[in-house]
């Protein structure tokens, strides 16, 4: 294989990709998302810098794919917590947890999604639409939420889920050093929301080691939504260098 056809493969393995060469187009992606007040010491402890937080908020999600191309359904699960940059207000991608490696492969190597696999689930359950987040055989997370009590606007579920997003990408190099780290922003484009709503929300974290999801504690539900949608999303835009710029 000649040097310019190896350019034309980003991906590892070189002639079978972890994952499709496509920008995936979500349809139908549900959302479960609890948002909860926690320790704002516990935040600190995660967030990185020159990111700001304003109120120790978290947005807890799970996102039960319908038909994404390139990858086909899947689900997902993470936190999302609110920060600000620069005088934008956002949300840092935290942790996430996810049942399809082409997707985790994909969302880690072209971006900077935090990405590990999981097992999540979203369901309804009488009269309650239940989420919930296994790493191995353990329970890390349920959350419960009543299943379209109210309707939300769809003004406000649109900014709920197109808020910006900022990831920490970092590229270790061969001898320990670090070749790339990177904070990257993000949004998400092109959304159709198709169904919105709002209803009282409870949400348990259990402790787990390589899943500390309970490292950031529930102190108090916020606010919770069930949203439907379609959307795609944008290509990551690196806004801090943490090689060349100086957070002093």
């Amino acid at each position: 294989m000649r040097i310019e056809d190896v350019r034309r493969h980003p991906t590892t393995p070189l002639t079978s990709p972890a994952y499709a060469p496509t920008v995936p187009r979500f349809t139908d992606r549900e959302y479960l998302n609890i948002v909860y007040c926690t320790d704002p010491d516990a935040l600190r402890a995660v967030v990185p810098e020159p990111l700001r937080i304003d109120e120790p908020l978290v947005r807890f999600e799970i996102m039960k794919m319908g038909d994404v191309s390139g990858f086909g359904p899947y689900t997902e699960a993470g936190q999302a917590i609110e920060v600000v940059f620069e005088g934008e207000r956002g949300e840092y991608l935290h942790a996430m947890y996810l049942d399809n490696f082409p997707a985790t492969a994909s969302g880690r190597e072209v971006s900077a999604y935090p990405k590990v696999i999981g097992a999540p689930r979203l369901y309804v359950d009488s009269g309650a639409l239940v989420g919930t987040l296994d790493y191995g055989t353990l329970r890390v997370a349920t959350a419960t939420m009543g299943y379209k009590h109210r309707v939300l606007d769809e003004a406000a579920a649109r900014d709920q889920i197109t808020v910006p997003t900022f990831m920490l990408k970092s590229v270790p190099g061969y001898r320990r050093d670090m070749r790339v780290q990177e904070l990257v922003r993000t949004e998400i484009t092109d959304v159709v929301v198709k169904e919105a709503y709002t209803a009282p929300a409870r949400l348990q974290l259990f402790a787990h080691v390589l899943a500390p999801l309970a490292d950031l504690p529930v102190l108090e539900v916020v606010s919770a939504s069930h949203i439907l949608t379609d959307l795609t999303l944008a290509p990551v835009e690196p806004v801090f260098d943490y090689l060349k710029e100086d957070t002093q």
